[in-house]
């Protein structure tokens, strides 16, 4: 056998050329991972099994209780697990093979047993003896060595990841959930620990590393091995929770075999269920599902949110449900140790003022995604007003087996040092990466050694570094189709770092108003509209008065307006044909005479307004009102015209439209005048009447929004009220600010966002190829074209 991890997980794959025909693709996994787990540990176990066995048989007939007999045989074993039956794989003859694979598993230590429970292996085993498949199964797995010495841990990991990937692969899952590519293990581990390398060296140290999605462990793997190499007499107490039951079952085993106390490690949705609630840890390190929704748990995180507030993990906010990403920031969040002032050492024998560091993998969206005001924008608010965020690094896409996107991984802490305090550095690492000779899954890229210290040192060493060309082979690009005569240059592979003080992510978003300006008239054709009523029946009933109404006359008296009744049957054919869309209920009241007539007698109301009023238009709405007022009034003592609410609202949408160069409407008349807030000075055009203070109402198509950067150095009154003055009152001067619209945090005028624009930091703006390049590959086309035209012709 190879060490390379990849040819040893091709070895062991091979046992699907055996499987096929007896069992589906999709369940190939879940008979290879457990077998090689089991052999794995039988591997990890040879040294000791003779003493083991031994012990067993010594303790046997003394009568000891099962706590006390585990305590000798652990210590026989060496290991926090043992297996106390004299046989393994290489042992088990053909005859009675299942019952003495059965009994072999069952004789492993309880929390190795269980691993086996997870993968349902007695059901599989049963499986495999009925197809006779069993025994060679066996076999193949007894001749492959998986011994300690021949691959290390960090192999074996690499070996599962590859039987994951295979496994996801044939069975159409996603293999990224399960597993982090050990490039961004190694980069986020890393960026996590370095800070703290001169306290883990020193003696005595206890720490704990967490992770919520832990996969098949090799977040925590990474951690303990980081420190270990730093300290080796430091002691690492591992803790995760994993929802998949086959990766928790591999997390448990690696766990088992690194001497972790495997109770830490938990099976279950953490977001919904924390099986560690109260606890809170050194390290936490996390790649949580890109871009998974959580619906269905949807009510447990919006109770906890809601009765909890910032007493359980969500108090900031929630994300919008088609992305869960940002909870688990929270949830890990949740979990840091507090900052104190003692320095007496906790149960654990650690400092409980050492805070805590978290290394989270993310995609773009909880960047940016969700304006001000929202769950996204309140969280990010949260963590850079509690100034947690240390750095973001952009890395190269094409890095994970399941998705080819765009990924970051953020370092949060509570204990920043002292010149990173109120400050966040971005790392632009899109560009520090290798093509793989051969593509895994949707991974194409990896990172070297050299990239990962190019991205450490950047980031220890806190500092901007301008964009800089690598040192990187250009693209392959391929030959095939027409090549342009002057092909567009690449653009050249950079790196950078910027830094940026928290308070430059954050804006406060301020409405501005503008005036509603409406033009009236008592037009012929603005009248005739009043014949319908508005949405949902205002295309339906021009529709059925063309088609049955036409001999309908309008005189108030006329008790057959509307009468549909004749004609049911085909009215409803014409509805349900053209208008489907509308409710059985909506159906019945347009087909009831009753509507007809309320819409005739709000159109006749209209035509004796009309005879009063007379046809000119009115651009301004203030003096329309009044003018519409007194016909009323005067109509009204002659015949029934009085309008409700209703009525009067649908007879002015009918007869008004919005016309920039009519009067503003007026809203109220009031005392103090204040233009930046909506209170101005009024004097209608050509108006001889003294100018009057007043605010007008607002036109909610000409509402904008401006984003004002905040400043920590000014109130926000001048922040708003300088950015009003400088960009909005030049270009228009009839706008204002909207003094309604306040944080729900700190109540003054506008709304506080965050978000992180990475992008748009990094950008380097790049020329269009000059005019006379482009010119030459159009004339060549062009010829190209004429040319194959001739051929044709010919």
């Amino acid at each position: 056998m190879t060490k390379n991890f990849s040819q040893t997980a091709a070895f062991i794959w091979s046992v699907a050329d055996l499987l096929r025909g007896d069992f589906k693709q999709s369940q190939y996994g879940r008979i290879i991972l457990p077998f090689t787990l089991l052999r794995r540990l039988e591997c990890v176990l040879e040294e000791t099994k003779a003493a083991v066995v031994a012990e067993n048989q010594r303790i046997a007939d003394m009568g000891l209780p099962e706590e006390a007999q585990e305590k000798f045989l652990i210590r026989a074993s060496k290991r926090p697990f043992y297996n106390t039956s004299p046989m393994d794989l290489s042992k088990m003859g053909q005859s009675d093979i299942k019952d003495n694979l059965n009994t072999y598993v069952q004789s492993f230590s309880k929390d190795a047993r269980e691993i086996f429970e997870h993968f349902k292996f007695e059901e599989f085993v049963g499986q495999l003896a009925d197809a006779n498949l069993l025994y060679k199964v066996v076999r193949m797995f007894a001749t492959t060595d998986l011994s300690p010495e021949k691959i290390s841990n960090h192999e074996m990991g690499f070996v599962f990841e590859e039987l994951i990937r295979r496994f996801a692969e044939s069975s159409n899952e996603t293999a990224g959930e399960h597993f982090t590519p050990r490039d961004i293990v190694r980069l986020t581990t890393s960026l996590v620990f370095m800070e703290d390398d001169d306290a883990l060296t020193k003696d005595g140290i206890i720490r704990t590393i967490y992770d919520p999605t832990a996969g098949t462990g090799g977040f925590l793997s990474s951690g303990m091995e980081y420190v270990l190499e730093l300290n080796p007499d430091a002691v690492m107490r591992t803790y995760g929770q994993e929802l998949n039951p086959e990766s928790y079952a591999i997390c448990k085993a690696d766990m088992l075999i690194k001497g972790q106390e495997v109770n830490n490690i938990k099976l279950g949705n953490t977001l919904s269920s924390d099986q560690l609630a109260g606890e809170q840890f050194d390290y936490m390190l996390s790649n949580p599902p890109f871009g998974v929704d959580w619906k269905k748990i949807s009510g447990e995180i919006k109770d906890e949110h809601e009765q909890k507030g910032f007493d359980g993990r969500f108090g900031a906010g929630l994300p919008r449900v088609s992305d869960g990403s940002l909870l688990f920031l929270m949830h890990l969040l949740s979990k840091m140790r507090p900052i104190t002032t003692n320095e007496q050492d906790d149960s654990n024998g650690q400092n409980s003022n050492q805070g805590s560091r978290i290394g989270i993998i993310l995609n773009g969206s909880p960047l940016f995604t969700g304006g001000a005001g929202s769950g996204e924008s309140e969280i990010r608010r949260y963590i850079l007003e509690a100034d947690l965020l240390e750095a973001i690094i952009a890395l190269p896409t094409d890095m994970f087996y399941n998705t080819g996107i765009a990924t970051y991984i953020w370092i949060l802490s509570n204990k920043k040092a002292a010149e990173r305090r109120g400050k966040v550095q971005l790392i632009d690492g899109s560009n520090l990466y290798s093509k793989m000779r051969k593509s895994l899954g949707s991974k194409r890229n990896e990172m070297s050694d050299d990239d990962i210290k190019t991205i450490i040192k950047s980031f220890g060493d806190f500092e901007v570094v301008d964009a800089r060309v690598l040192d990187k082979p250009e693209e392959v690009k391929s030959n095939r189709g027409r090549q342009a005569a002057n092909p567009k240059a690449e653009p050249a592979k950079t790196f950078a770092s910027k830094i940026f003080a928290t308070h430059e992510f954050g804006y406060r978003r301020i409405t501005i108003e503008r005036p509603l300006r409406l033009s009236a008239q008592l037009s012929d054709d603005a009248i005739e509209t009043l014949r319908y009523a508005p949405k949902p029946f205002d295309m339906v009933m021009p529709a059925l008065y063309e088609k049955f109404g036409n001999h309908w006359t309008d005189a108030d008296d006329n008790a057959n307006y509307g009468d549909l009744s004749a004609v049911t049957l085909e009215a409803r054919a014409l509805i349900k044909a053209d208008f489907s869309e509308l409710k059985e209920k909506q159906i019945k009241d347009v087909l009831d005479a009753k509507i007809w007539q309320d819409q005739l007698e709000i159109m006749n109301k209209a035509k004796a307004l009309q005879a009063a009023i007379g046809e000119n238009q009115f651009d301004d709405f203030n003096e329309f009102e009044k003018v519409l007022k007194q016909a009323l009034k005067d109509t009204d003592a002659s015949d029934d015209m009085s309008l409700d609410a209703k009525e009067k609202k649908q007879l002015l949408d009918a007869i008004t439209w919005k016309n920039p160069e009519a009067e503003p409407v007026i809203k109220k008349a009031v005392k103090v005048e204040s233009p930046l807030y909506g209170v101005f000075s009024y004097k209608p055009t050509n108006s001889n009447k003294p100018a009057k203070i007043v605010e007008f109402q607002t036109d909610s198509d000409l509402r904008d929004y401006e984003n004002v950067p905040l400043n920590p150095e000014v109130t926000t009154t001048e922040l708003i009220e300088s950015y009003f003055a400088r960009e909005v009152q030049p270009h228009v001067p009839d706008a204002w600010i909207n003094t309604d619209k306040t944080d729900a945090i700190d109540e003054e005028v506008g709304i506080v966002g965050f978000e992180i624009p990475f992008n748009r930091h990094f950008y380097v703006y790049e020329p269009p190829r000059p005019l006379q390049e482009i010119d030459a590959d159009l004339d060549a086309v062009s010829a190209e074209i004429m040319q194959l035209l001739g051929e044709v012709h010919s």
